[in-house]
């Protein structure tokens, strides 16, 4: 397959139109002033799933779908590309598997199931995710629509940073967790296009990004200890490649540094988003900034305490 670019983006922000929500932009002047510059958050929780993944979910399968619906499509995630690829297979009519690693929160858990998936759980590492996976293609044909590492996805993935950057042109920097890579490479896409900077957080406990990315090597997934959920993933073939050829810069922050990172913005943006939404907040309040900074709030789907 050939590497998405820029006009990859473009094709998926009309293809997607129909399907996903335009996202709203905050903002607020206490964060401003411990950043000690303009931020303004693309607010992915609002996303239909709860996060950025409709995106390139709905986007990947729209770019296979005659295929998929004579199939069946079957992913494997930790939870929001299993909600994601849930409702857009409900959307257009397909039916969808998603192997859930058996640590999964429950919330995440929920939304697949409410979206209609079936659901199969595996062990906790990217390893049993894989092993299971193979198994249930070989035993019933479904196509494969990965969370990550496919162009249709990147490219859906990048249409969240078109959005920021159309509302707010005069960024200088763009925030976003790494995981898997779907979102940091797409927004790649988008800001190396507009001549804007991407800078990326990333847990401590999850750091493959950083080492692959320093050394020039894609690093296995640490074990999945992070209280982040959703970046206990290593980064993908083609994520990686993107990342690696733009020279893209990560900051690791530690776990307090994220669950703090949490509590402001659900204190003082009045939204609701998971851990590792705040991973890039949590960076960047470490780094600072003197030039308006973005950053993509990439989900909301948490299990909310008992009350």
């Amino acid at each position: 397959m050939i590497d998405p670019d820029v006009s990859a983006v473009l094709r998926a922000a009309h293809r997607i139109a129909p399907y996903a929500h335009r996202t709203p932009v905050l903002t607020s002047r206490s964060i401003d002033a411990r950043v000690g510059a303009p931020v303004h958050f693309k607010c992915e929780n609002f996303q239909r799933s709860g996060s950025f993944k409709l995106r390139g979910a709905v986007n990947g399968l729209l770019g296979s779908l005659t295929e998929a619906r004579g199939r069946g499509v079957v992913t494997h995630s930790s939870g929001n590309h299993a909600a994601a690829l849930a409702l857009a297979a409900r959307l257009l009519d397909v039916e969808a598997t998603v192997i859930m690693p058996e640590t999964a929160s429950e919330a995440k858990r929920q939304a697949a199931r409410r979206y209609g998936a079936r659901l199969i759980a595996c062990g906790p590492t990217l390893a049993d995710r894989e092993a299971a996976l193979e198994s249930f293609i070989s035993a019933h044909g479904a196509l494969f629509v990965p969370p990550y590492d496919h162009p249709d996805v990147v490219a859906g993935q990048g249409t969240a940073a078109l959005e920021l950057l159309a509302e707010v042109p005069d960024l200088a920097t763009i925030w976003v967790p790494v995981g898997g890579g779907g979102l940091a490479s797409g927004t790649v896409l988008v800001a190396e296009a507009a001549g804007v900077t991407v800078r990326a957080g990333e847990p401590e406990l999850a750091d493959d990004a950083y080492r692959g990315l320093a050394c020039g090597e894609r690093q296995p997934a640490p074990p999945p200890l992070t209280v982040a959920d959703g970046l206990r993933t290593a980064l993908g073939v083609l994520n990686f490649r993107i990342l690696h050829r733009y020279g893209l810069t990560v900051t690791r922050v530690a776990e307090e540094a994220i669950v703090e990172a949490q509590r402001l913005i659900w204190n003082v943006l009045k939204v609701v988003v998971e851990p590792s939404s705040a991973v890039p907040l949590a960076a960047l309040l470490e780094v600072g900034a003197d030039a308006p900074a973005g950053v993509i709030l990439s989900g909301g789907n948490v299990t909310l305490p008992e009350v």
